[in-house]
Protein backbone atom coordinates (compact mmCIF):
# COMPACT_ATOMS: atom_id res chain seq x y z
CA UNK A 1 0.00 0.00 0.00
CA UNK A 2 1.35 3.44 -0.93
CA UNK A 3 0.54 5.65 2.05
CA UNK A 4 2.16 8.77 0.63
CA UNK A 5 -1.12 9.98 -0.86
CA UNK A 6 -2.64 9.89 2.62
CA UNK A 7 0.19 11.13 4.78
CA UNK A 8 2.48 13.41 2.76
CA UNK A 9 1.60 17.08 2.51
CA UNK A 10 0.55 17.87 -1.09
CA UNK A 11 3.25 20.48 -1.63
CA UNK A 12 5.93 17.95 -0.61
CA UNK A 13 4.51 14.97 -2.44
CA UNK A 14 7.27 13.84 -4.76
CA UNK A 15 7.18 10.36 -6.21
CA UNK A 16 10.97 10.29 -6.32
CA UNK A 17 11.23 10.72 -2.56
CA UNK A 18 10.94 7.68 -0.32
CA UNK A 19 10.11 9.04 3.11
CA UNK A 20 11.22 6.93 6.10
CA UNK A 21 8.53 4.81 7.70
CA UNK A 22 8.93 6.61 11.02
CA UNK A 23 10.79 9.64 12.32
CA UNK A 24 10.88 10.99 15.87
CA UNK A 25 12.56 14.40 15.87
CA UNK A 26 13.61 15.93 19.22
CA UNK A 27 10.50 14.51 20.88
CA UNK A 28 9.55 15.32 24.44
CA UNK A 29 6.63 13.77 26.29
CA UNK A 30 5.82 15.22 29.68
CA UNK A 31 3.05 13.91 31.90
CA UNK A 32 1.61 16.18 34.56
CA UNK A 33 -0.48 15.27 37.58
CA UNK A 34 -1.10 18.36 39.69
CA UNK A 35 2.30 19.78 40.65
CA UNK A 36 4.10 16.55 39.69
CA UNK A 37 5.81 16.47 36.31
CA UNK A 38 7.21 13.28 34.75
CA UNK A 39 9.40 13.49 31.67
CA UNK A 40 9.02 10.21 29.76
CA UNK A 41 10.87 11.31 26.61
CA UNK A 42 13.49 14.04 26.48
CA UNK A 43 14.85 14.92 23.06
CA UNK A 44 14.09 11.49 21.61
CA UNK A 45 15.39 11.04 18.05
CA UNK A 46 14.78 7.96 15.90
CA UNK A 47 14.60 7.26 12.18
CA UNK A 48 13.29 3.91 10.90
CA UNK A 49 13.58 3.17 7.20
CA UNK A 50 10.95 1.33 5.17
CA UNK A 51 11.05 -2.46 5.51
CA UNK A 52 13.55 -2.20 8.36
CA UNK A 53 13.29 -4.44 11.45
CA UNK A 54 14.40 -2.41 14.48
CA UNK A 55 14.54 -3.57 18.10
CA UNK A 56 14.39 -0.98 20.88
CA UNK A 57 16.01 -2.01 24.16
CA UNK A 58 16.09 -0.30 27.52
CA UNK A 59 15.11 -0.68 31.18
CA UNK A 60 11.51 -0.42 32.32
CA UNK A 61 10.37 3.18 32.56
CA UNK A 62 12.87 4.54 30.02
CA UNK A 63 10.16 5.71 27.60
CA UNK A 64 9.99 2.85 25.10
CA UNK A 65 6.24 2.25 25.36
CA UNK A 66 5.56 5.99 25.37
CA UNK A 67 7.42 6.21 22.06
CA UNK A 68 5.28 3.40 20.59
CA UNK A 69 2.08 5.15 21.67
CA UNK A 70 3.22 8.30 19.86
CA UNK A 71 4.17 6.32 16.75
CA UNK A 72 0.74 4.68 16.77
CA UNK A 73 -1.03 8.03 16.93
CA UNK A 74 -2.51 7.13 20.31
CA UNK A 75 -0.80 10.06 22.02
CA UNK A 76 0.76 13.38 21.03
CA UNK A 77 4.22 14.70 21.92
CA UNK A 78 4.60 17.63 24.30
CA UNK A 79 7.25 19.00 21.93
CA UNK A 80 9.03 17.80 18.82
CA UNK A 81 7.55 15.90 15.91
CA UNK A 82 6.59 12.32 15.05
CA UNK A 83 6.29 11.65 11.32
CA UNK A 84 4.95 8.52 9.61
CA UNK A 85 5.84 8.21 5.93
CA UNK A 86 6.67 11.90 5.76
CA UNK A 87 3.59 13.36 7.43
CA UNK A 88 3.47 14.79 10.95
CA UNK A 89 0.95 12.86 13.04
CA UNK A 90 0.30 15.98 15.10
CA UNK A 91 -1.18 17.66 12.03
CA UNK A 92 -3.74 14.93 11.38
CA UNK A 93 -7.29 15.48 12.59
CA UNK A 94 -9.12 12.76 14.50
CA UNK A 95 -10.63 11.25 11.35
CA UNK A 96 -7.24 11.00 9.63
CA UNK A 97 -5.65 9.56 12.77
CA UNK A 98 -8.39 6.93 12.98
CA UNK A 99 -7.75 6.01 9.33
CA UNK A 100 -4.01 5.80 10.01
CA UNK A 101 -4.55 3.44 12.95
CA UNK A 102 -7.09 1.32 11.08
CA UNK A 103 -5.25 0.91 7.79
CA UNK A 104 -1.59 1.72 8.06
CA UNK A 105 -0.27 0.84 11.48
CA UNK A 106 -0.70 -2.43 13.37
CA UNK A 107 0.05 -2.85 17.07
CA UNK A 108 1.03 -6.14 18.67
CA UNK A 109 0.96 -5.94 22.45
CA UNK A 110 2.48 -8.33 24.98
CA UNK A 111 -0.94 -9.94 25.40
CA UNK A 112 -4.67 -9.25 25.02
CA UNK A 113 -4.41 -8.41 21.30
CA UNK A 114 -7.57 -10.34 20.40
CA UNK A 115 -11.30 -10.23 21.10
CA UNK A 116 -11.79 -13.27 23.37
CA UNK A 117 -15.36 -13.95 22.22
CA UNK A 118 -14.26 -14.37 18.58
CA UNK A 119 -12.41 -17.11 16.78
CA UNK A 120 -8.95 -16.57 15.32
CA UNK A 121 -10.42 -16.13 11.84
CA UNK A 122 -13.10 -13.75 13.10
CA UNK A 123 -10.45 -11.65 14.87
CA UNK A 124 -8.41 -11.23 11.70
CA UNK A 125 -11.52 -10.55 9.59
CA UNK A 126 -12.75 -7.96 12.11
CA UNK A 127 -9.49 -6.04 11.74
CA UNK A 128 -9.93 -6.07 7.97
CA UNK A 129 -13.47 -4.72 8.20
CA UNK A 130 -12.31 -1.92 10.51
CA UNK A 131 -9.74 -1.07 7.84
CA UNK A 132 -12.52 -0.70 5.28
CA UNK A 133 -12.77 -4.13 3.64
CA UNK A 134 -16.35 -4.68 2.55
CA UNK A 135 -16.01 -8.06 0.85
CA UNK A 136 -13.77 -11.09 1.11
CA UNK A 137 -12.54 -10.46 4.65
CA UNK A 138 -13.10 -14.07 5.67
CA UNK A 139 -11.14 -15.44 2.72
CA UNK A 140 -8.23 -13.06 3.27
CA UNK A 141 -8.23 -13.89 7.00
CA UNK A 142 -8.01 -17.62 6.27
CA UNK A 143 -5.15 -17.10 3.84
CA UNK A 144 -3.24 -14.98 6.36
CA UNK A 145 -3.70 -17.53 9.13
CA UNK A 146 -2.51 -20.30 6.82
CA UNK A 147 0.59 -18.28 5.94
CA UNK A 148 1.55 -18.24 9.61
CA UNK A 149 0.89 -21.91 10.26
CA UNK A 150 -2.56 -21.44 11.78
CA UNK A 151 -4.79 -22.93 9.09
CA UNK A 152 -6.18 -25.51 11.50
CA UNK A 153 -6.73 -23.03 14.31
CA UNK A 154 -8.97 -20.52 12.56
CA UNK A 155 -12.20 -21.71 14.19
CA UNK A 156 -10.71 -21.80 17.69
CA UNK A 157 -11.52 -19.06 20.14
CA UNK A 158 -8.79 -17.15 21.93
CA UNK A 159 -8.99 -19.25 25.10
CA UNK A 160 -8.28 -22.37 23.05
CA UNK A 161 -5.04 -20.97 21.60
CA UNK A 162 -1.60 -21.05 23.20
CA UNK A 163 0.16 -17.78 23.97
CA UNK A 164 2.39 -18.19 20.94
CA UNK A 165 -0.60 -18.92 18.70
CA UNK A 166 -2.41 -15.82 19.97
CA UNK A 167 0.57 -13.64 19.13
CA UNK A 168 0.83 -15.19 15.68
CA UNK A 169 -2.86 -14.44 15.09
CA UNK A 170 -2.11 -10.80 15.92
CA UNK A 171 0.79 -10.84 13.46
CA UNK A 172 -1.41 -12.53 10.83
CA UNK A 173 -3.96 -9.73 11.30
CA UNK A 174 -1.24 -7.17 10.49
CA UNK A 175 -0.23 -9.20 7.42
CA UNK A 176 -3.83 -9.57 6.22
CA UNK A 177 -4.28 -5.83 5.87
CA UNK A 178 -0.69 -5.35 4.67
CA UNK A 179 0.06 -2.81 7.41
CA UNK A 180 3.07 -0.75 6.27
CA UNK A 181 4.15 -0.14 9.88
CA UNK A 182 3.99 -2.77 12.64
CA UNK A 183 4.66 -1.73 16.24
CA UNK A 184 5.21 -4.50 18.76
CA UNK A 185 5.44 -3.94 22.52
CA UNK A 186 7.15 -6.88 24.25
CA UNK A 187 5.37 -9.36 21.93
CA UNK A 188 7.29 -12.34 23.35
CA UNK A 189 7.43 -11.20 26.97
CA UNK A 190 5.12 -13.93 28.27
CA UNK A 191 6.30 -16.76 26.02
CA UNK A 192 8.71 -19.64 26.47
CA UNK A 193 11.70 -19.96 24.17
CA UNK A 194 9.95 -22.21 21.63
CA UNK A 195 6.93 -19.94 21.25
CA UNK A 196 9.17 -16.89 21.24
CA UNK A 197 11.01 -18.29 18.22
CA UNK A 198 7.77 -18.80 16.30
CA UNK A 199 6.72 -15.20 16.95
CA UNK A 200 10.15 -13.87 15.93
CA UNK A 201 9.87 -15.86 12.71
CA UNK A 202 6.41 -14.39 12.12
CA UNK A 203 7.70 -10.83 12.61
CA UNK A 204 10.55 -11.50 10.19
CA UNK A 205 8.04 -12.76 7.64
CA UNK A 206 6.08 -9.51 7.93
CA UNK A 207 9.15 -7.65 6.75
CA UNK A 208 10.37 -10.10 4.09
CA UNK A 209 7.06 -11.31 2.62
CA UNK A 210 4.69 -8.40 3.24
CA UNK A 211 7.05 -5.42 3.04
CA UNK A 212 6.19 -4.15 6.51
CA UNK A 213 8.44 -2.00 8.66
CA UNK A 214 8.73 -3.64 12.08
CA UNK A 215 9.59 -1.74 15.26
CA UNK A 216 9.78 -3.91 18.38
CA UNK A 217 10.20 -2.83 22.00
CA UNK A 218 11.72 -5.76 23.85
CA UNK A 219 13.92 -7.06 26.66
CA UNK A 220 14.66 -10.24 24.72
CA UNK A 221 18.17 -10.82 23.41
CA UNK A 222 16.75 -13.29 20.86
CA UNK A 223 14.40 -10.68 19.42
CA UNK A 224 17.25 -8.17 19.31
CA UNK A 225 19.48 -10.68 17.51
CA UNK A 226 16.84 -11.10 14.78
CA UNK A 227 16.60 -7.34 14.10
CA UNK A 228 18.51 -5.40 11.47
CA UNK A 229 19.41 -2.81 14.06
CA UNK A 230 19.22 -2.36 17.83
CA UNK A 231 18.44 1.01 19.40
CA UNK A 232 19.16 1.49 23.10
CA UNK A 233 17.11 3.91 25.16
CA UNK A 234 17.88 5.31 28.60
CA UNK A 235 16.10 8.08 30.53
CA UNK A 236 13.91 8.99 27.57
CA UNK A 237 16.73 9.39 25.04
CA UNK A 238 18.35 7.22 22.39
CA UNK A 239 21.90 6.35 23.38
CA UNK A 240 24.58 7.32 20.84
Amino acid sequence: MDVRSLYVEPERADREIEWPALECVDVFRIFRSGPVETVALRGFDLRVERQEFVAVLGPSGCGKSTMLALAAGLDQPSAGEVRAFGRSLSRLDEQALAAYRARDVAIVFQSDNLWPSLSAEENVAAGLRLAGWSKGAGSVARSALAAFGLAERGSHRVGELSGGEQQRVAVAAAAAREAPLVLADEPTGELDETNERTVIDALERLRHDYGSTVLVVTHSERVAAAADRVVEVLDGKVLP
